[in-house]
C-alpha cells in the first residue's frame, strides 16, 4: 500500500474540486485532490457550455445572479484560454409573452447583472438565423467556456503551487478515530494500488455524489439532489453568441455555441442515481422542437451527440424533492463537526460552474476557521499557467494553427482539426490515458462523424507510441506485442461504445447513415464485434468504472463492443458529453 501525508484532502475532480485545491495550495496548505475517474468528467463535463452574466437568473434567483455576475468577470481573467467572449442575447419568442421581459432590466439592475435592451434590427444583424418575430431583445454578458480546459487550468496551478492530482483514484473509506478524520483510503484504477493518505481535513467536493461521499465517514442523508438534465449538440454553430428566451427558466430555452457546434439544453428532473441517467426520446425531441421557437428550421438541422448531466442540487424544503428546476442554484457547505460529530470534514454543494472559484474560497474559508488558522485567498488575483499571457479563446484559432502546419502534420480528426503531433504531444505527458482522456484534452472524434474515421487513426497513434515506448515507460514495461495490441483495441472498443451511446437517440436522417457507415467499418472492415474479451490488464488500463465494477445495477460487461445495434434502447448508462 503507497501511504502519503498532507494536510488536506479533497475529494472530486470536478471544477469545484480543482478550484479547492487550487485555494489550499496558494494558502500554503499541503493538499491532494483524488477523483475516481478523469478530470472533470461528471458533472463539470456534462453541461452546455455556458458561462453564465447571470441574466438566467435575475428574477428566479437573484443571489445565484449576483454571484455569477462577479465570477464571470474574473473567469474571463484567470481562465482566459478557456472562454470564448461570445456575447449573449435574451429575446422574447412570439410565443412567449413579455411578463418576464417586463421585469427583466429591473431585476438585472437590482442584481448588478450588465444588461441593456437593444433594438430586434441589431439582434437579427448579430444573429441572421433567429425567429424574425421577436418582440424584444436584450444583451448580457453571457460566454461559452471549456469546462475540461478550466478545470485541468485549476490543477495545473494547483500542481505548480506543491498540491498533487490524482486522477482514478476511487475512494473506498474515510478513516474517522474519535469523531476525527484521520484519513482517506483509495484503490488506483489503472494499476489496482491501494493507497492510504493521512490527513487532518477532508472536503467534500463531490457535486451529486457527495452524498455518497459523506456515507462513508459515517455521515448520512446528505441531501444533494442530483437534477437529471439533457443536451443535445449540433453539427455546427446555428448561433454564435449564446441566446436565451426570456422566460423563467425552462427547458430547451437556451443555445450555446461551444468550439465548432451548438448546444442546446436542458431538462430538469430529480433523478436517484448520478450514475445512470435516463435519456428519454421524448425529451430530445423536446430539445429539437424548443429549438424552433429561437431558430427556425432548427429541428431539420442534425443533432450529432446527446448526453445528460446531474446538477448537484441542495434539497430545498421550499419546493417538492422532485421539483428541481425550481430548487436553488446557491452553494451549500455542510459543516459534518455540528451536524454529525465528525471534526475535519466539510461538504460543499450546489452553485454553478461559473461560480466555482467562489464556492472553493468559501470552502476553504469555512475550513480556515474551524481550524482557527485565517489566511487570505488570492485565486481571483492570479492566473492559471495556461492562461498567462493567453488571450481568450476564439473559435478559429486551431484553423490558424493548422494554416501554419497543415503541410508538415497529419489531420487525424478533420472536424476538431487535430494532428498526429497534437495526439503524441498528449500521449508523452499522460502516456496511461485512454482515448477518451484524449478526446477530452484534445475533442479528437467530437465532430459529425462521431469517432467513425478518427477513432481508428488515433488508436493507430496510441499502439505506435506504445510499441515505441515498450522497454523506456513503466507504463508499457514487459508487454508482450499480443498485451500491447490487446490493449489497443480495448481502448478502441471503449471509446466506440462510448461514442455510440450518444447518439442512440438521434439513429434517423443523415446521422442514421453516418453510424451505418461507422458500423460497417468497424464490424465490417475490422471485425471489432467478434475479438475476444479484454485481458484483466488492458481492462483495468482503461480506467473505465463500468468496465472495472459493473454498473450499479449489476450489469457487469464481459466484452466490448460497438452498441450501435441498440437502437431502440431509451435510456443510457452515463458516459461522456
Amino acid at each position: 500500500m503507497q501511504k502519503i501525508e498532507t494536510d488536506v484532502v479533497v475529494i472530486g475532480g470536478g471544477a469545484t474540486g480543482a478550484g479547492t485545491v487550487r485555494d489550499l495550495a496558494m494558502r500554503g496548505f499541503r493538499a491532494v485532490l483524488v477523483e475516481r475517474a478523469d478530470l472533470a468528467q461528471g458533472t463539470t463535463g456534462r453541461f452546455h457550455g455556458l458561462l453564465h452574466s447571470g441574466g438566467r437568473y435575475v428574477v428566479s434567483d437573484p443571489g445565484s445572479a449576483t454571484e455569477c455576475a462577479e465570477e464571470n468577470a474574473i473567469i474571463r481573467r484567470i481562465h482566459s484560454d478557456a472562454v470564448e467572449e461570445t456575447g449573449g442575447l435574451f429575446v422574447v419568442t412570439p410565443m412567449d409573452t413579455e411578463e418576464h421581459a417586463d421585469k427583466f432590466l429591473q431585476a438585472a439592475r437590482d442584481t448588478r447583472v450588465p444588461a441593456a435592451e437593444i433594438s430586434i434590427a441589431e439582434a437579427l444583424r448579430r444573429e441572421p438565423r433567429l425567429n424574425p418575430g421577436i418582440k424584444r431583445a436584450f444583451e448580457v454578458e453571457d460566454g461559452a467556456v471549456d469546462g475540461w480546459r478550466m478545470t485541468w487550468g485549476a490543477a495545473e496551478s494547483a500542481k505548480a503551487h506543491g498540491a498533487t492530482i490524482l486522477s482514478y483514484h476511487r475512494v473506498t473509506k474515510i478513516v474517522v478515530e474519535d469523531g476525527a478524520v484521520q484519513a482517506v483510503l483509495c484503490r488506483a484504477e489503472k494499476t489496482g494500488e491501494d493507497v492510504r493518505i493521512d490527513c487532518r481535513f477532508v472536503i467534500n467536493a463531490g457535486g451529486p455524489w457527495a452524498g455518497q461521499i459523506a456515507e462513508m465517514a459515517g455521515a448520512p442523508e446528505v441531501d444533494v439532489v442530483p437534477g437529471r438534465g439533457i443536451m443535445v449538440a449540433m453539427n455546427h454553430r446555428l448561433v454564435n453568441s449564446v441566446v436565451n428566451r426570456c422566460i423563467y427558466p425552462a427547458d430547451g430555452d437556451i443555445i450555446v455555441p461551444a468550439h465548432t457546434v451548438c448546444i442546446i439544453g436542458t431538462t430538469d428532473e430529480a433523478a436517484k442515481d448520478p450514475d445512470f441517467l435516463e435519456i428519454k426520446d421524448s425529451e430530445v425531441q423536446h430539445m429539437l422542437d424548443s429549438g424552433e421557437a429561437l431558430i427556425p428550421g432548427f429541428r431539420k438541422a442534425r443533432a450529432v451527440h446527446v448526453w445528460a448531466g446531474a446538477r448537484p442540487l441542495v434539497k430545498d424544503r421550499r419546493v417538492s424533492a422532485s421539483d428541481t428546476r425550481h430548487m436553488s442554484r446557491g452553494m451549500s457547505i455542510i459543516d459534518h463537526e455540528s451536524r454529525d460529530g465528525i471534526s475535519g470534514m466539510l461538504t460543499i454543494a450546489g452553485g454553478k460552474l461559473t461560480t466555482y472559484r467562489l464556492m472553493a474560497k468559501n470552502v476553504v474559508d469555512a475550513m480556515c476557521e474551524q481550524l482557527g488558522d485565517p489566511r487570505e485567498c488570492t485565486t481571483d488575483q492570479e492566473a492559471v499557467p495556461s492562461a498567462k499571457g493567453h488571450p481568450t479563446h476564439r473559435v478559429t484559432d486551431r484553423l490558424k494553427e493548422r494554416e501554419a502546419d497543415r503541410l508538415d502534420d497529419q489531420i487525424v480528426c478533420e472536424c476538431e482539426l487535430v494532428t498526429r503531433s497534437m495526439i503524441e504531444k498528449e500521449l508523452e505527458k499522460q502516456p496511461d490515458a485512454n482515448l477518451d482522456d484524449i478526446r477530452r484534452q484534445l475533442r479528437v472524434g467530437m465532430g459529425p462523424c462521431q469517432g467513425g474515421f478518427c477513432s481508428l487513426r488515433a488508436a493507430g497513434i496510441m499502439h505506435d507510441f506504445a510499441r515505441k515506448n515498450v522497454e523506456s515507460s513503466p507504463v508499457f514495461q514487459g508487454k508482450t506485442p499480443a498485451e500491447l495490441a490487446d490493449r489497443t483495441s480495448t481502448m478502441l472498443r471503449l471509446f466506440v461504445g462510448n461514442r455510440a451511446q450518444g447518439i442512440r437517440n438521434l439513429l434517423y436522417g443523415q446521422q442514421l447513415r453516418e453510424a451505418t457507415l461507422d458500423k460497417w467499418i468497424l464490424s465490417g472492415a475490422l471485425d471489432i464485434d467478434h475479438l475476444p474479451a479484454p485481458l484483466e490488464d488492458s481492462r483495468r488500463a482503461t480506467g473505465d468504472l463500468a468496465l472495472l465494477h459493473g454498473r450499479h445495477d449489476g450489469v457487469r460487461p464481459t466484452h466490448l463492443e460497438p452498441e450501435l445495434a441498440a437502437v431502440s434502447t431509451s435510456s443510457t448508462t452515463v458516459k461522456e458529453s
